[in-house]
C-alpha cells in the first residue's frame, strides 16, 4: 500500500461523508449544499488529478498501522462539515461568495501548478522558475491552503482553522523546507530563491518570503 491510496480513499469518501451528515441531521440548507459542492467537489477533482498527473511524493509505501493513523489524521478535515451540518448554522451569502471565490483561486493555483510541475519534470528534470513558480516556490501548497480556508469559512467555527494551522505548520512547512533543500543542488537556485517567496508570491527583485 502507498500513501496515495490512503489520501485517495479519504478524498473519495468526503462527498459521501458530507451527504451522510446531511441525511443524519436532516440538514438540506444552502450552507450544507454549498459545503458539499466545495469540499466534495475538491475530493473528486483530487482523484481526477491523481489519474492524470499523480504526485510522486505520495507514492511512498506505508504499512497497515501507518495507513490507519494517516487516515485518522486526514479525517480531521471532516470536522468542518460535521460542525457546520450538525449545528444547523447557515452562513450568510456574502461569506459564501467569499468562500467560493477563495476556493476557485485555490483550485486554480493548486492543480495548475501541480500540472505544470508534473509535465515539465517529465520532459526535462530540473529547476522550474517560470509559470506558476515564477514568484512563488510552493504555489501548489498556497492553493491547497486557500481551498481548506474556504471550507473553514463556510463552517463558521474556530476548530477548522486550528486543524488547517496544524497541517500548515506540521506538514506543509516541513515539506516546503525539504523541497528547498532538494532544489539547492541545482545551479541558479540561490538567485531564484532571492526573487521568489516560499509560500506567498514575491514581487520585489531580490526578496524572498
Amino acid at each position: 500500500m502507498q500513501l496515495r491510496h490512503v489520501i485517495n480513499l479519504h478524498k473519495g469518501l468526503t462527498a459521501f461523508f458530507i451527504g451522510a451528515l446531511m441525511v443524519a441531521y436532516g440538514n438540506s440548507s444552502l450552507g450544507a449544499w454549498v459545503y458539499l459542492a466545495l469540499h466534495g467537489g475538491y475530493g473528486m477533482l483530487w482523484l481526477l488529478k491523481e489519474s492524470i498527473f499523480p504526485d510522486r511524493q505520495w507514492q511512498q509505501p506505508v504499512g497497515g498501522p501507518q495507513a490507519v493513523v494517516g487516515f485518522l489524521v486526514l479525517a480531521l478535515y471532516w470536522l468542518a462539515p460535521f460542525l457546520l451540518i450538525s449545528s444547523g448554522v447557515v452562513p450568510p451569502l456574502p461569506l459564501v461568495a467569499v468562500a467560493i471565490a477563495i476556493n476557485s483561486l485555490g483550485v486554480f493555483l493548486h492543480f495548475g501548478s501541480d500540472a505544470q510541475k508534473h509535465f515539465v519534470l517529465k520532459l526535462q528534470p530540473g529547476l522550474i522558475e517560470d509559470g506558476f513558480f515564477a514568484r512563488c516556490r510552493n504555489t501548489n501548497y498556497l492553493g491547497e491552503l486557500l481551498i481548506y480556508l474556504s471550507f473553514a469559512l463556510v463552517a463558521m467555527h474556530w476548530l477548522p482553522y486550528l486543524v488547517l494551522a496544524s497541517f500548515g505548520l506540521g506538514v506543509f512547512l516541513p515539506n516546503m523546507r525539504k523541497k528547498d533543500e532538494s532544489l539547492a543542488r541545482y545551479p541558479g537556485f540561490a538567485a531564484y530563491r532571492e526573487r521568489s517567496g516560499l509560500l506567498l508570491p514575491s514581487f520585489q527583485q531580490g526578496s524572498g518570503v
